[in-house]
């Protein structure tokens, strides 16, 4: 069906206009923005003056593959969920599923690093399954530096998977930060032979790690400015801590002397993993000022009392989620580090969501996914999942005034968006307005959006989000969700 939103406040970061207009959505497109547009006589027309209506957010940082996740994602003004920083593959087999379960949301994926050192180093094959990965990241053995053989297998299938349809390569750098350097400039050289860009948790800081082989932003800008690759760096408040501004300092450097690296951050001083990661042991712990009862177990609210305790949970079940806090928001000077990573010129907003874990009942296992609507009770995961963008919003737009609306909207949807021109031509048509613009469109009320879920309470949809269309097709409607809608698509690369 043909929609017109009618008379509402309509920003384009693309055009880098903010006006009051009229927006015709026809064939899942974007017709036409302007004033007294007419509606074709079957065309639902909906008036949306007060409200703001504009690209909807591309993230490119979610992991949470269900369609639960997507719907919290989807009242958070998403219109595009991307996992590029760790990935999935088999990329057809990842799309596969996908399709064939449904999602409200677009999806794609990033080549697996992990995953395909896991096949070179333990010819474990590839799982399309978020799940099966957080059990790999405790496992040590994909963790240690590739024989020169082991390393040309794994480059090669990552090479593969990008011409399939991978949207880059995802490198979680983090959770194996031993690892010759020489194998992330490898990484690097793939990317930028075959145009695709990589998304990276970079390893530990120096600050953190004395010991490590190498800084890990340093490593990033290095294999940038020496390969072209385009790099991106992942989460930088939550890998930068306290360090943040020596971090974007070198980043804006590097980026000054031209080389194709961004940047993205979260509005959260707490982060979410499997128990296992490397930098998660106990005698890591310090290096990043925090102690065990910094770490919590999502699935049971069980706070780490200790590090006999957490030495004995990282051994018994490595892949159980946890939530670390790394800064106190309600800390002025830690709050100002995050404020600084968002702040930053062009960085870019991405939730980095989570799986929503469900408990086990009556004897059956955990549920990994639930099409009711409003969610029932019991469902555990990072709030970032429901509420990056609107609490970024409401940081940043309603409370700093660090961002304008127009702002807001560069940083959510079209530099986003914008990371992916080269690698996928289906990407160029989102995070903008323009005629012929995919109709993947968020209406906000401006003055009610904010974010509602936190630690305690992290399923609680944000609220203020009134309309939200994917390809044209309403997934939320008047602030509901209609549980029927699923017109998200793949987005797939073309390396």
């Amino acid at each position: 069906m043909d929609t017109l939103l009618r008379g509402g406040r309509v920003i384009d970061p693309g055009t880098d206009t903010d006006r009051i207009a009229d927006l015709l959505i026809s064939d899942g497109r974007v017709a036409a923005v302007g004033t007294d547009l007419v509606a074709p006589a079957d065309a639902a027309v909906i008036d949306v003056e007060g409200l703001i209506v504009g690209p909807g957010f591309v993230d490119l940082h979610s992991h949470v593959h269900s369609i639960a996740g997507q719907r919290l994602q989807a009242m958070d003004g998403v219109t595009t969920a991307l996992d590029l920083e760790a990935g999935l593959m088999p990329i057809d087999e990842a799309i596969a599923r996908a399709e064939a379960e449904g999602r409200p949301l677009n999806y794609g994926f990033s080549a697996s690093w992990v995953q395909a050192r896991a096949f070179a180093h333990l010819d474990r094959l590839p799982e399309p399954d978020i799940h099966a990965s957080m059990e790999l990241l405790g496992d040590k053995e994909w963790q240690r530096t590739s024989s020169p053989t082991e390393r040309r297998r794994w480059l090669a299938l990552l090479e593969d998977e990008l011409t399939r349809g991978a949207l880059g390569i995802g490198v979680l750098m983090g959770y194996a930060p031993r690892t010759d350097p020489d194998e992330y400039l490898d990484v690097a050289r793939l990317a930028a032979a075959v145009g695709a860009p990589t998304f990276t948790h970079v390893r530990e800081l120096i600050e953190a790690d004395p010991e490590t082989p190498i800084d890990g932003t340093q490593e990033l800008l290095r294999a940038a400015a020496e390969t072209g690759a385009a790099m991106h760096h992942c989460h930088v408040n939550s890998t930068s801590l306290r360090h943040i501004d020596r971090v974007l300092g070198q980043f804006e450097s590097t980026r000054s002397a031209g080389s194709r690296v961004t940047v993205e951050a979260y509005p959260y001083g707490a982060g979410s993993t499997a128990i296992g990661a490397f930098f998660l042991a106990p005698e890591k712990l310090p290096g990043l000022g925090i102690t065990p009862s910094a770490l919590v177990l999502v699935e049971t609210g069980e706070r780490i009392a200790d590090e006999r305790r957490l030495r004995e949970v990282r051994a018994t079940d490595p892949a159980a989620p946890c939530i670390v806090t790394f800064l106190d928001e309600d800390d002025p000077v830690d709050r100002a580090h995050l404020h600084r990573s968002l702040a930053f010129p062009d960085s870019i907003v991405a939730s980095d969501a989570m799986p929503v874990f469900w408990p086990a009942r009556d004897g059956a296992p955990a549920a990994h996914e639930q099409r009711e609507w409003p969610l029932p009770p019991g469902g555990q995961t990072h709030p970032r999942t429901a509420g990056t963008f609107t609490k970024s919003l409401r940081l940043m737009v309603r409370e700093s005034g660090a961002w304008t609306w127009l702002e807001a909207f560069r940083r959510c949807a079209h530099l986003p968006a914008r990371v992916l021109d080269e690698t996928s031509p289906a990407m160029r048509r989102k995070g903008h307005l323009g005629a012929g613009a995919d109709a993947d469109v968020v209406v906000i009320d401006p003055v009610t959006v904010t974010d509602r879920a936190t630690y305690l309470d992290p399923t609680r949809p944000s609220q203020g989000v009134r309309h939200l269309l994917v390809h044209g097709n309403a997934v939320i409607r008047d602030g509901h969700m209609l549980t029927a809608a699923y017109p998200g698509r793949a987005v797939r690369g073309e390396a």
